[in-house]
């Protein structure tokens, strides 16, 4: 039995935290992550947690601005702070000491392995034998954590123990799906994963707009489209083809093709192309 640390617990943290006190409320006693340290940046933001999270507060320990403690006393450090926050706290005294030998899974996007260990060590790594180091793993939720639906992306790492490897994936199992993928391919499966809700949601938005202007409540088109996305995911995930299924919807001078055709011609496939593309540049840090 383990003890989490939480190093930042904001929208993407507390997502990820609701889904495993959840999947594990039931029968703590069993799980593998028995304690949870959350160490947040400010005063404001632990008392909200001590309040959204009071059923859970004999499995939690919250405070503000206690990084180094936090890490010391947790077996396995996710690192959920904002990534512009990562240099800032990872060059705090004690937390190179704090995570000598420790599991350390961040879900900070655009920060890879090695660029979390420079920021650790600040280049004084050269002193730590490398089997003392922390072993470093990223990883890449999305906020459906929170109802045990997320599809995270994480990084294969052939230095991770079994029993470790184990554990990462037990974490990431109790809030939804999980897909491992080469370190490379971190950036654009963030995108794909997290980025994605978001672009999809700025489609969801636009068939609202449309529905309410051809007469439909908003709210009743928000029901509506839920239910589409589920049955569009099970679709997919039985392996239907995006245009196979374009096809098999698109009757001959019926709406389908019409509504389809407008899209094409407003280019939103590439525009959505390109939103992939470039948020993936931006996390590799490449200018335009």
């Amino acid at each position: 039995m383990s003890t989490l640390a939480f190093i930042g617990c904001g929208n993407m943290g507390s997502a990820i935290l609701s889904g495993l006190l959840d999947a594990t409320r039931s029968e703590p006693q069993t799980a593998k992550i028995t304690h949870f340290n959350i160490s947040t940046k400010s005063a404001a933001s632990a008392s909200n947690l001590r309040t959204t999270y009071s059923a859970d507060a004999s499995r939690l320990t919250i405070t503000h601005g206690a990084n180094v403690r936090a890490m010391q006393e947790a077996d396995i450090i996710m690192l959920a702070c904002k990534p512009f926050l990562a240099q800032d706290i990872l060059s705090q005294p004690g937390v190179a000491g704090a995570l000598l030998g420790k599991f350390v899974i961040s879900i900070m996007a655009g920060k890879s392995a090695a660029e979390i260990s420079e920021l650790i060590y600040a280049g004084s790594g050269s002193g730590v034998a490398e089997d003392k180091k922390p072993v470093i793993v990223t990883a890449m939720p999305n906020v459906a954590a929170r109802l045990r639906q997320s599809m995270t992306i994480v990084e294969e790492n052939a230095a991770l123990s079994a029993e470790r490897a184990e554990i990462l994936q037990w974490i990431f199992g109790q809030i939804g799906r999980v897909k491992y993928v080469a370190p490379e391919m971190v950036d654009a499966g963030s995108m794909v994963s997290g980025a994605a809700m978001a672009l999809v949601s700025l489609a969801v938005d636009g068939i609202l707009d449309g529905a309410v202007m051809e007469g439909f409540r908003r709210g009743e088109a928000l029901e509506v489209s839920a239910q589409v996305l589920e049955g569009l995911a099970g679709l997919l995930r039985e392996g239907v083809h995006p245009a196979v299924l374009r096809e098999s919807i698109s009757s001959p001078r019926g709406c389908t093709i019409q509504g389809l055709y407008a899209l094409e011609k407003n280019g939103v496939r590439g525009a959505y192309a390109e939103a992939l593309v470039r948020g993936t540049k931006h996390l590799r840090g490449e200018k335009e």
